[in-house]
C-alpha cells in the first residue's frame, strides 16, 4: 500500500488588531534605499506643482521581508486585475515622469 504524500498546510497569518483611530494615509510615491541587511521604503505624499513631497511614513523591512511584500503584492495584483480588469500603466518614458513631472507654477504659497 502506498501513501500519497502529504499536501503541504497553507501557512495562514497571525491574526491582527487594528486600533480603532488608526489614520489611513494616502502616497503616491515611495523612495527605496537598502543597505545589505535593510530595505528602507520612504512613503510620500506629492501635490502637482508642488515641491518637496511629504514623507508620511518610513518602512523598513529586513531584504526576506521585502521579497515577501512584493510576492505578496504580486499575487494581490494578479487577483484584483481578475476582477476589475486590467491597470494600464501609461506608456510615457518612464511612469515617474508621468506621474510627477512638474506641473505649471502655482502663485499660491506651498505648505511646510
Amino acid at each position: 500500500m502506498s501513501e500519497k504524500p502529504e499536501k503541504p498546510t497553507p501557512q495562514r497569518l497571525p491574526p491582527m488588531s487594528i486600533p480603532d483611530d488608526i489614520e489611513a494615509i494616502y502616497v503616491n510615491l515611495v523612495r527605496i534605499a537598502h543597505s545589505p541587511s535593510e530595505m528602507v521604503f520612504d512613503f510620500a505624499h506629492l501635490l502637482p506643482g508642488s515641491r518637496p513631497a511629504k514623507v508620511r511614513t518610513r518602512i523598513v523591512m529586513s531584504p526576506l521581508g521585502a521579497k515577501l511584500l512584493q510576492r505578496a503584492l504580486s499575487e494581490n495584483i494578479s487577483r484584483y486585475e481578475k476582477s476589475f480588469g486590467e491597470i494600464s500603466v501609461p506608456g510615457s518614458k518612464s511612469l515617474a515622469d508621468f506621474l510627477f513631472r512638474p506641473g505649471p507654477p502655482s502663485d499660491e504659497p506651498q505648505e511646510e
